[in-house]
């Protein structure tokens, strides 16, 4: 019996073998906590100053372009320089974008549009640097620890969600957004000094400027990979039509429940982490497009009853199982991306992967925004929930190699394994090359 719950356990290998992955690990709690103060004042800041919830969802719409444009450029960059240089700018400028917001909080009259500009720096800099981010984990970590990696990534994230937001809920109601503002601050400088203790992390040999060609070479070598191209379209899915967060407090205006805000906002995560809290059978998992599938479908369907119940308790009970689907999908997708990507495309691949992964929740605000301000809250959540659902089985049926997908037959797989052998950051053994034009077979 003892045996059998160790194997459920989180595999800590990770964790013991890599330095850079403790120090990325806990920088990234430190980021979340502090950052999360501001992810729920800012709306709630533009709730109470426009009392509308298009006004908070057209956020969405203005974080868009910026997130596009730097998250494809970011892809380029993290392919053509240090990549921990690009994270500790990009650390440095998210705590200053965090100082205006706290300038603008000590207004006598805190002024509207500074937190519009605000959030669409926040998008350039964040899309900036998050392919330097992912693309950093395959060179830290060894190739058959990657599925362990993402595991206790969400198991940090999930320690700083589950905590965090309700944490924030209390200090924007008593302490006001000013507070919440400078723990972001504050915790932005800490997350500086670690960053700057990792290891170099130089680009390989050769490696080209970052440029619109190479930008196109990383998508002709998404285009090329229909597993790929699966777990993206899946993900953009599920977040355009299920991601009701933007809209959470006038869920809670609708339920009566202001005093459930914080605790929607960190219901998904507790969820994820009871997946997480037994996560250890992903080492010994080989179908992870499976896991992506019926992970998104998992989320919307949730979603989906969250929306329709109008007892706070059962949708908050709803919430947490979305966020065991959407935990379940992330470990796919992370570990496809991971275990298939060559080291030279990875950054420019990681760059699709921020987009994916960012505009739909973008564009999702916006829709959750608009349809709440004509049909109410809980229409725009039970409704996006349930065209979740459709579309991702739609795709599912479209793109079967995600379905198919397994580790140890992969071709692209095996490849990326045979190069990084047990660690190493070199480049991959026997490089595809070039990606493909569209509509050209992959090379096998």
């Amino acid at each position: 019996m003892s045996r059998r719950l160790a194997a459920l356990l989180p595999d800590l290998a990770p964790w013991r073998s890599s330095r850079d992955f403790r120090l990325l690990w806990v920088q990234g709690l430190v980021t979340y906590l502090g950052s999360v103060m501001a992810l729920i004042a800012l709306p709630l800041q533009i709730k109470d100053l426009t009392g509308s919830p298009l006004a908070v969802g057209v956020m969405g719409a203005v974080e868009l372009v910026p997130l596009v444009v730097f998250g494809l450029y970011g892809g380029a960059l993290a392919d053509a320089v240090d990549r921990r240089k690009v994270i500790v700018l990009t650390e440095a400028g998210l705590g200053l974008s965090a100082a205006v917001l706290l300038l603008n909080a000590l207004l006598p009259s805190p002024m509207l549009w500074p937190l519009y500009v605000v959030a669409a720096g926040v998008a350039a800099l964040a899309g900036l640097q998050r392919p330097a981010l992912d693309s950093l984990m395959a060179r830290i970590v060894p190739h058959d620890q990657l599925p362990a990696a993402a595991a206790l990534n969400a198991l940090r994230w999930q320690a700083g969600a589950i905590g965090g937001p309700a944490l924030a809920g209390l200090v924007v109601a008593y302490a006001g957004n000013v507070a919440a503002y400078t723990t972001t601050v504050v915790s932005f400088a800490a997350s500086v000094l670690m960053c700057r203790r990792l290891s170099p992390a130089p680009p390989a040999e050769h490696a080209d400027r970052p440029s619109l060609r190479g930008i196109a070479e990383g998508a002709r070598y998404a285009w090329s990979r229909p597993v790929l191209l699966g777990t993206y379209a899946v993900d953009l899915a599920a977040m355009f039509f299920a991601f009701p967060n933007t809209i959470f407090p006038f869920l809670a205006d609708e339920l009566d429940a202001d005093w459930a805000l914080g605790l929607m906002y960190s219901a998904g995560a507790v969820g994820s982490l009871l997946v997480s809290l037994t996560s250890g059978w992903v080492s010994r998992t080989h179908r992870h497009g499976l896991l992506v599938v019926f992970g998104a479908a998992g989320w919307g369907a949730a979603i989906a009853a969250a929306g329709w119940t109008a007892n706070v308790w059962l949708v908050l009970a709803c919430l947490a199982l979305a966020g065991a689907g959407d935990m379940l999908s992330g470990l796919g997708r992370s570990t496809i991306w991971n275990q298939t990507i060559p080291d030279r495309l990875r950054g420019r691949l990681a760059g699709i992967e921020v987009l994916s992964y960012s505009i739909g929740p973008q564009l999702g605000q916006v829709r959750a925004g608009a349809m709440a301000g004509w049909t109410g809250a809980r229409p725009a959540i039970w409704t996006g929930g349930v065209a979740c659902v459709a579309t991702v089985g739609l795709l599912a049926t479209a793109l079967p190699k995600l379905i198919g997908y397994d580790a140890r037959t992969d071709e692209d797989a095996l490849r990326r394994a045979a190069g990084q052998g047990t660690g190493s950051a070199a480049p991959d053994a026997e490089d595809p090359g070039p990606a493909p034009a569209v509509g050209e077979p992959a090379q096998p």
